[in-house]
């Protein structure tokens, strides 16, 4: 089987601009993943679950892990040198290296590092999610605010690792999506994924419907339509929901169906990070011939105001967003039936 050494190599091929600095921080993130996997296998043996006793920017506590793999995964692009400022959900202010290696830099990235890490304790599956942009700013310097705040549909990669029954890196450069499993027995990445496209026949909704009276109309009715009795359609669709961003979004990649997080009465603009949760996901949905919305409009166009900013996200198997968007606009004081 290929391994993600020789896949990147290869592919490198497909960018006539590239000097292999781009190829290096894809096989960093790779090692940083190996670390973290590592630990997040021996949790429960070892004294890493638990919380650290400290709160990120969102005021959510920090696990052990969440500092571990923020940890790693800075260590591991600065010390590589092509990342030049990193956004993450664990840090309230932009990441930059003194150095100057780092300072020449030509990429910046937004991640979150540990997904889904109040299941570490139960066992269920959790992972890393990244977006990798070019700076805009002049080399020679730290990367600036203004090299992160760019849309999604700037980005030159994105991906996620998923640490469950077996580890998988999944990413993208924006030519499909493709993903390696974890061989822990010689230490490698191997492509066991080719060319992953999400089914277009798609019958699993993810939701926290423990919300339900919080979310607006248009929620509610795609969650009926959802339980609607119609065999036309493969209605009623199934409900799978494990509370992890990279577990529901990659089952319903291989199997098809629509991941939501919507805004509702006490989180308007939903829970979810805009930079290093919804564009990565969004990027890579798209990417597998898929399909990302905030509900209203496609989610690599919005642009970022902030680090830290929230948006809904309904992602997932094309024809299933197209209808939670239409209830939305339906269900929206300006929806206008003729457009």
């Amino acid at each position: 089987m290929k391994t993600l050494i020789e896949f990147i190599h290869e592919k490198q091929a497909d960018f006539p601009f590239a000097t292999g600095e781009f190829s290096r921080m894809l096989n960093d993130i790779g090692i940083a993943a190996k670390i973290v996997n590592r630990e997040v296998n021996k949790a429960g043996l070892t004294n890493v679950m638990g919380f650290e006793g400290t709160s990120n920017v969102q005021g959510e506590d920090q696990k052990k892990l969440d500092v571990f793999a923020n940890n790693e995964f800075i260590k591991a692009l600065g010390h590589g040198g092509q990342c030049c400022a990193i956004a993450s959900e664990e840090n309230e202010n932009l990441v930059t290296f003194d150095s100057k290696m780092s300072n020449n830099g030509k990429y910046v990235v937004a991640m979150d590092p540990l997904d889904g890490s109040s299941n570490i304790e139960v066992n269920v599956s959790i992972g890393t999610v990244f977006g990798i942009w070019r700076r805009k700013s002049e080399p020679g310097s730290c990367g600036t605010m203004e090299d992160l705040l760019q849309p999604g549909r700037d980005m030159v990669a994105a991906g996620y690792v998923i640490y469950g029954s077996s580890t998988m890196l999944v990413y993208s450069t924006g030519k499909g999506v493709n993903g390696f499993t974890y061989d822990p027995s010689v230490g490698l990445w191997l492509l066991s994924h080719p060319d992953i496209q999400i089914p277009e026949g798609g019958n699993i909704y993810s939701i926290n419907e423990a919300n339900y009276i919080y979310f607006p109309e248009g929620v509610k009715q795609y969650i009926k339509y959802c339980q609607g009795d119609d065999p036309a359609t493969n209605r009623p669709y199934t409900t799978r929901y494990i509370g992890s961003l990279v577990s529901d979004f990659h089952r319903n990649m291989l199997r098809g169906g629509i991941y939501m997080y919507p805004g509702n009465k006490k989180n308007p603009d939903g829970k979810l990070r805009l930079l290093y949760e919804c564009n990565p996901i969004a990027y890579l949905a798209e990417q597998a011939g898929g399909k990302a919305s905030d509900g209203f409009r496609r989610i690599l166009d919005v642009e970022p105001k902030s680090l830290h900013q929230r948006s809904p996200l309904f992602v997932g198997t094309k024809h299933m967003v197209d209808t939670a968007e239409y209830l939305m606009a339906k269900n929206s004081p300006d929806f206008n039936p003729q457009a």
